[in-house]
């Protein structure tokens, strides 16, 4: 829910920015001509005097390119069918594995994404999808808790405060559900 009206404050200073509404930007977008998602994000930074950050949304906004558009309206099976696909395939366990124990927490949201799925309760507690096809990373969102050669700690700014990067469903033990349940429970 959080990124979501960030999202949507950020298209509404986009809006004041440019004078033009979002459905002249996205005309602005389609008429192009190009379909690169770097050439637009270019043209839109030259064109309107847009940052980097603002012209990449507005793209992936115009062209429905971003991960939750894509994942919209598909079942989340089939959308763990498209994670999972591929090399990836081998990774799936790990995911199941995690959702065992996660499922026990309570109630929470599964929002799938283009590449991932993420948790929430009042706002995102995890994610999970596969990084690599031979690791998953599981992202968390919780505070006050020391980083570990495990619990890689992430830039301020990002999507999760920490990453947790697993190779195999046996590195889902008690230390990473912890977290998971610590981060679940502050979320919520």
């Amino acid at each position: 829910m959080e990124l979501e009206k960030a999202i949507q404050n950020q298209l509404s200073n986009i809006e004041k920015k440019t004078g033009k509404s979002l459905d002249e930007l996205k005309t602005i977008v389609r008429a192009s001509g190009l379909s690169k998602h770097g050439e637009l994000r270019s043209m839109i930074m030259e064109t309107l005097g847009l940052g980097h950050g603002d012209a990449n949304t507005l793209v992936h906004v115009a062209l429905k390119s971003d991960g939750a558009s894509q994942a919209a309206g598909k079942d989340h099976g089939d959308v763990l069918g498209e994670i999972y696909a591929g090399q990836k395939e081998a990774l799936r366990p790990i995911h199941e594995a995690l959702m065992a124990h996660i499922m026990g927490f309570g109630d929470f949201e599964i929002a799938p994404k283009k590449g991932y799925v993420s948790l929430r309760r009042k706002k995102q507690f995890a994610m999970i999808g596969p990084a690599t096809n031979t690791r998953v990373e599981v992202g968390i969102n919780m505070k006050g808790v020391p980083g570990t050669d495990r619990l890689l700690e992430q830039p301020a700014g990002g999507m999760c405060q920490y990453k947790v990067k697993v190779t195999n469903a046996g590195e889902v033990d008690s230390e990473l559900i912890n977290w998971l349940r610590q981060a679940y429970e502050a979320a919520g």
